[in-house]
């Protein structure tokens, strides 16, 4: 998979947010460009270029992946900036690559990174209600989910104006996104070019089994 970051304004061709200049879009035959949300890839961390080895170890043990070229006007072509991969595979290939002390460190700067996009009552109270509504969701599972949908300028479900009012159907839909990827081979699937309609389609039941299992107290 490929992921391009734009040297003009652009805006996602399903959602129809307006990205800007800079934007990480990929480009799907028939829609045009995809916000990385709409791409289901949103999920995913960058590693930027330059160390060959944690690259080539995180890329091994990422199931779902994707390259970033952005436009080098100078060279006339587009140039690899690193790539969007799963967080596990990354911190996987760390441990392999570096000392503990190291791979703690980086996570924690990562982290850090991740905090300063956060704004941490909001997202208390997004869990909260994920827990309300999801009240079988495994423990702790609640702040993974309210704290990637409600990432700071990421245009992800968590920002909507609905969600601020913790409105129950944009709940449910950070929740299944995260069913989706976390609990289902649909990561796979992508990564094996089956269609997005076509995957979800797939794991649609086992998302459905997730979700009711979750909804009950356990």
């Amino acid at each position: 998979m490929k992921v391009f970051i734009t040297t003009s304004d652009s805006a996602c061709s399903e959602c129809g947010e307006a990205l800007g200049q800079h934007a990480w879009i990929t480009l799907v035959e028939d829609k045009g460009a995809l916000c990385l949300s709409c791409a289901d890839l949103d999920h995913l961390v960058f590693l930027p270029s330059g160390n060959t080895a944690l690259t080539r170890r995180a890329g091994k043990h990422s199931t779902l992946s994707a390259v970033v070229l952005k436009w080098s006007r100078a060279r006339k072509r587009y140039e690899r900036q690193g790539l969007l991969i799963e967080e596990q595979a990354l911190q996987r290939a760390e441990q392999e690559c570096l000392t503990d002390a190291d791979a703690r460190a980086r996570r924690q700067e990562r982290r850090a990174k991740l905090q300063a996009g956060l704004d941490q009552q909001y997202i208390e109270r997004f869990a909260a209600r994920v827990r309300e509504l999801f009240p079988g969701c495994p423990l702790g599972r609640e702040m993974e989910i309210a704290e990637h949908a409600c990432q700071k300028y990421s245009g992800r479900v968590g920002r909507s104006a609905a969600a601020k009012q913790l409105d129950t159907e944009i709940i449910e839909l950070a929740v299944i996104a995260h069913i989706r990827h976390a609990e289902t081979e649909y990561d796979a699937l992508l990564a094996n070019d089956l269609p997005r309609g076509e995957a979800r389609d797939r794991v649609k039941d086992d998302v459905d089994r997730v979700i009711a299992r979750w909804r009950l107290l356990e």
